[in-house]
């Protein structure tokens, strides 16, 4: 196995043996079912309680609810580690990442004490509900909406694209709760799976990523109590989805990179071993530029990225710097699992190779948590503010 592309300084001890813990866990409790998970389409709940009891599950959380209390890094070793290896069906980042750091910052206690002590063993599942059919980057098209009554709140409406749809016990979900084209007429609401009205459509069939499961989710007359109104105040989800998105983008590009790493290690030895015309692939000058055009873009990935995971860490990254990493990584990625790919020939082109899925999953990485032309919109509008130019934007 091949080296990282360059020496990391980032980490320290108590990381680096995290970090071991946590490829063994995948060895021995991910990798050995995936393949059935891409199957059936979901993974086990098993292994998402395996997973806490690992230290897995949203290490960042705080140990007065049950968390470990550790720093980001503890967590990108989970992401970096479980995208090295294409193991894209648990949806753990989703859960760790995005949720459950909306209900640290924004939920009030007895909602921070009800599920974060679940959400780090496992024992619940969480998801975020905020693309429809019809309101995808346009969170402010969305018709999903939340009726105030004397009891709390209403939602009827529908969502779709729903990561850990399947399997999550409580979702964030987003809906208007005042019917205008604005920012402030979104709210974001804890809406637990069990409650009367709320049903999971069909699992998704996608082109990559089987084995995690993305749905849709409808609510007919869904009610929930004032309480379930996160941060109390109507109006401010936008507002809290925002304060989120740093994190959400620098850890989309801190997979996209991880992802491209591995394809690149499996495709130096397979390369190494093949023969053609009675000589390796290697020795083949195509061969060697190749590689050195992708190790040379995954070294420049590496030093933008753990210098973003410098300044998150200080509390320093800025919205529209993560956008940039989160539009380069996946862009990258793209190039480099075709160029991969196309090494492989024509096992390439066969699922049961690696190389196949990591091509299907990484079309995905352009449209997730915003897409890149979002993301060239963000930095535009940041680029243009900086030198006073006046853009439409809207």
């Amino acid at each position: 196995m091949i080296q990282d592309t360059m020496p990391r300084r980032l980490f320290s001890p108590e990381h680096d043996m995290f970090r071991d813990q946590v490829r063994r866990f995948i060895d021995a409790e991910v990798l050995p079912y995936h393949d059935q998970w891409d199957e059936e389409g979901v993974v086990s709940r098993e292994v998402w309680e395996k997973a806490g009891a690992a230290g897995m599950l949203c290490p960042t959380v705080p140990e007065e609810y049950g968390g470990a209390g550790a720093d980001y890094l503890f967590s990108v070793v989970v992401m970096e580690e479980m995208a090295r290896v294409g193991a894209s069906g648990p949806g753990f980042s989703i859960h760790s990442e995005m949720a459950a750091p909306y209900l640290e910052r924004f939920g009030n206690e007895d909602q921070k004490s009800l599920w974060l002590p679940k959400f780090v063993s496992g024992h619940a599942i969480s998801g975020i509900a905020l693309t429809e059919p019809g309101a995808g980057s346009d969170l402010r098209r969305m018709s999903t909406s939340a009726r105030k009554t004397n009891a709390g709140y209403v939602l009827n409406g529908q969502k779709v694209f729903i990561s850990n749809g399947q399997i999550g016990d409580v979702f964030f979900v987003a809906a208007k709760t005042k019917d205008e084209y604005a920012t402030d007429s979104m709210s974001l609401f804890l809406v637990e799976a069990d409650t009367p009205g709320f049903t999971r459509g069909k699992n998704l069939k996608k082109i990559g990523a089987k084995a995690q499961d993305t749905s849709e989710l409808f609510f007919d007359n869904v009610e929930v109590p004032h309480e379930n109104l996160v941060g109390g105040e109507e109006g401010q989800g936008f507002f809290q989805l925002i304060h989120g998105l740093a994190r959400e983008r620098l850890t989309i590009a801190v997979s996209s990179l991880a992802k491209s790493e591995g394809v690149f290690r499996d495709t130096v030895a397979y390369v190494a071993d093949r023969e053609l015309f009675h000589k390796k692939l290697t020795d083949f000058q195509n061969t060697q530029f190749k590689l050195a055009e992708v190790h040379t873009e995954l070294t420049v990935g590496r030093c933008m990225v753990d210098r973003l995971l410098e300044e998150y860490v200080e509390g320093e990254l800025s919205a529209e710097t993560a956008a940039a990493a989160k539009l380069w990584t996946t862009e990258m990625q793209g190039r480099t699992v075709d160029t991969c790919l196309q090494l492989f020939g024509g096992w390439g082109y066969m699922w049961e190779y690696p190389v196949a899925r990591a091509y299907a999953e990484a079309r995905v990485e352009r449209i997730a948590g915003g897409s890149s032309e979002v993301m060239k919109s963000i930095i535009s509008k940041s680029l243009f503010k900086k030198m006073d130019i006046r853009a439409d934007f809207s």
